[in-house]
C-alpha cells in the first residue's frame, strides 16, 4: 500500500475504533439473541431444541464463508470487502427483524453471517495494514480489537434484555440498520484504500462445500437426541457433512488458486494457534448461551435482569483484555498465558456446572462466571495475535479469515454438541427446574472438558518465541542487520 494510500496518522486510531466496532457487532449479533430467544419461541413455533438454530444459522454461515471472506479480501481489497460486508448485514437484519415464521428468521440470520463474514476478515487486514509496521502499537490495536469480541458476545446479552424487555424482539436486529449505515458513511474517510491489486478466480465450490459440510455436521449433532444417536439419519447426515469437508480438503490440494492454500497451514504457529482458538470458541459460546436460559428458565428472570446480570462479565473481560492479557503477555510469553487462559476458563465452567435449580445469581452465577471471563480474556488475545502474526503480509486476509472461521467453527460445533448433552439429560422438560438444571450442568461440565482439553493441546502444540538477544550482548547492528531481525 502507498502512503497516499494510508489515513493521516491522527485518524488511524479513529480507524481502529471503527473496526473494533464491526468486531464487536458481528460477534453481538451472535449473542443478542440470547434473551430473545424465550419470545421467539412463542411468536414463530420454535422448539426447544431449535432454538439454538437462531444462533447457528448465524454462525455456520458466518464460519463457512470467512475463508471466502479473506480471500474476496485478498483480491479486491479490504476496504471494499468492508462495505460489502455491511451492506449485507443491514439486509439481512431487516429480513431477520421482519421474519413471521421460522423458516425466514433462519434466513435472515444466515445473511447477516455472510455479511460478517465479509467484515470480519477485511476488519483484521486493515488492522495489520494500519499497524501492522510497529510491533507495540499492533500489540494495543490487537488488545483493543480481541476486547470487542467477547465484550460484543457478552454485552449483546444485556442489549438484548433492554431491548426485548422495552421494546420487542424484532429489534435485537433492527438496531444494526443504524449501525451499518454509520460504517458505510465512515469508512470511505478513515480507511485506506489500498489492497486488491491481484486477481485471480474465486473458489465458489470450495466455499459451498466447507459451508455446506460444517452445516450438516451442526445439523446432525443437534438433532441426535431426538431421532437418535445410532439412527440412519444421523449417521448419514454426519457421514455427508464429512465428505463435504473431506472434498473441500481435496479441492484445496489440487486446486491452482485454492481458497484455502493448505501449505499455509506449514506457517509456524498458525495452526496450533486456531485450534486454540477452535477450543475457545467450542468452551465459551456455549457457556453464555446456557447461563442465559438458567437464568431466565430456572432462576425465572425476565428479560432485563437477565441481561444485566452478565454485565460483570463484560467489564472483567474488557478489563483484562486491554490492560491484564498485554501485561502477562510481555511477561510470560503468549503460550504460557493461552494455556492459563483455557485452564482457568475450564475452572470457571466446573464452578458453573454445580448450579442448582433453587440456586442464586449471587452463589451459583456471578463468582464462576467471572472465572471463567478472566480465563477467556487471558486465552483470546495471544492465540489470536500467535495466529494472524505468523502469516505473510500478502496472506494477511487469508489468516484472518482462517482464524476467524476457526472460532466460528468451534462455536457453532461446540454449541451444537453441548445442546445435545443438555437434551439428552432432560434440558427439553420446559417447566421442570431440576430436568433443566440437570441438563445445563451437563453442558457446562462438557463445555469445560473442552477447555481443559485446549489448555493441554496448547502446551503441546503452541511454541515459545526464541528470546531476543540483549542489547548489550553484542555491537550496535546496523541498518541493514536492525531490518532483517525485525521480524
Amino acid at each position: 500500500m502507498s502512503a497516499s494510500s494510508s489515513p493521516p496518522a491522527g485518524r488511524r486510531w479513529w480507524a481502529l475504533a471503527l473496526i473494533a466496532l464491526a468486531q464487536f457487532i458481528v460477534i453481538m449479533d451472535t449473542s443478542i439473541i440470547g434473551v430473545a430467544l424465550p419470545r421467539m419461541r412463542e411468536d414463530l413455533g420454535f422448539s426447544q431444541e431449535d432454538l439454538s438454530w437462531v444462533f447457528n444459522a448465524y454462525v455456520v454461515a458466518f464460519g463457512g464463508l470467512l475463508l471466502l471472506g479473506g480471500r474476496l479480501s485478498d483480491l479486491f481489497g479490504a476496504r471494499r470487502l468492508f462495505g460489502t460486508g455491511w451492506i449485507v448485514l443491514l439486509a439481512g437484519s431487516a429480513v431477520a427483524g421482519a421474519a413471521g415464521t421460522v423458516a425466514v428468521e433462519l434466513a435472515g440470520r444466515a445473511l447477516q453471517g455472510a455479511g460478517a463474514a465479509l467484515i470480519a476478515p477485511a476488519a483484521l487486514t486493515l488492522l495489520m495494514t494500519l499497524f501492522g509496521s510497529d510491533p507495540r502499537e499492533l500489540t494495543r490495536a490487537l488488545a483493543l480489537y480481541g476486547a470487542a469480541a467477547p465484550a460484543g458476545g457478552t454485552a449483546g446479552v444485556f442489549l438484548g434484555g433492554v431491548i426485548t424487555e422495552y421494546a420487542s424482539w424484532p429489534w435485537v436486529f433492527y438496531i444494526n440498520i443504524p449501525i451499518a449505515v454509520l460504517a458505510l458513511v465512515a469508512a470511505p474517510r478513515l480507511m485506506p484504500a489500498g489492497g486488491g491489486g491481484a486477481r485471480g478466480p474465486i473458489d465458489v465450490i470450495g466455499a459451498l462445500t466447507v459451508t455446506l459440510g460444517l452445516g450438516a455436521l451442526v445439523y446432525a449433532v443437534v438433532r441426535a437426541p431426538e431421532v437418535g444417536w445410532a439412527s440412519a439419519a444421523t449417521w448419514g447426515v454426519l457421514v455427508a457433512g464429512l465428505v463435504l469437508l473431506g472434498a473441500f480438503l481435496a479441492l484445496q490440494a489440487t486446486r491452482r488458486r485454492p481458497l484455502m492454500p493448505l501449505s499455509i497451514f506449514r506457517t509456524p504457529g498458525l495452526g496450533a494457534a486456531n485450534l486454540a482458538q477452535v477450543l475457545l470458541g467450542a468452551a465459551w459460546i456455549p457457556m453464555w448461551f446456557f447461563l442465559n436460559l438458567y437464568l431466565q428458565q430456572v432462576l425465572g428472570y425476565n428479560a432485563f435482569p437477565s441481561g444485566a446480570a452478565l454485565l460483570p462479565m463484560t467489564a472483567l473481560i474488557m478489563i483484562g483484555m486491554i490492560v491484564l492479557a498485554p501485561r502477562a503477555i510481555g511477561r510470560f510469553g503468549p503460550k504460557a498465558v493461552t494455556v492459563a487462559g483455557l485452564a482457568v476458563l475450564a475452572a470457571g465452567m466446573g464452578w458453573l456446572s454445580l448450579i442448582r435449580p433453587d440456586g442464586t445469581f449471587w452463589v451459583d452465577v456471578l463468582p464462576a462466571s467471572l472465572v471463567a471471563a478472566l480465563g477467556m480474556s487471558l486465552a483470546f488475545i495471544p492465540s489470536l495475535g500467535t495466529a494472524i502474526s505468523s502469516a505473510r503480509p500478502e496472506e494477511g486476509g487469508l489468516a484472518s479469515g482462517i482464524v476467524n472461521t476457526g472460532y466460528q467453527v468451534g462455536s457453532a460445533l461446540g454449541l451444537a454438541a453441548m445442546t445435545a448433552v443438555a437434551a439428552s439429560r432432560g434440558a427439553r422438560e420446559l417447566g421442570d427446574p431440576s430436568a433443566l438444571t440437570g441438563g445445563f450442568s451437563a453442558a457446562f461440565a462438557g463445555a469445560g472438558l473442552i477447555a481443559l482439553a485446549g489448555a493441554v493441546l496448547a502446551a503441546v502444540t503452541l511454541r515459545s518465541p526464541r528470546p531476543e538477544p540483549r542489547p548489550e550482548a553484542r555491537p550496535e547492528p546496523s541498518a541493514g542487520r536492525e531490518g532483517a531481525g525485525s521480524r
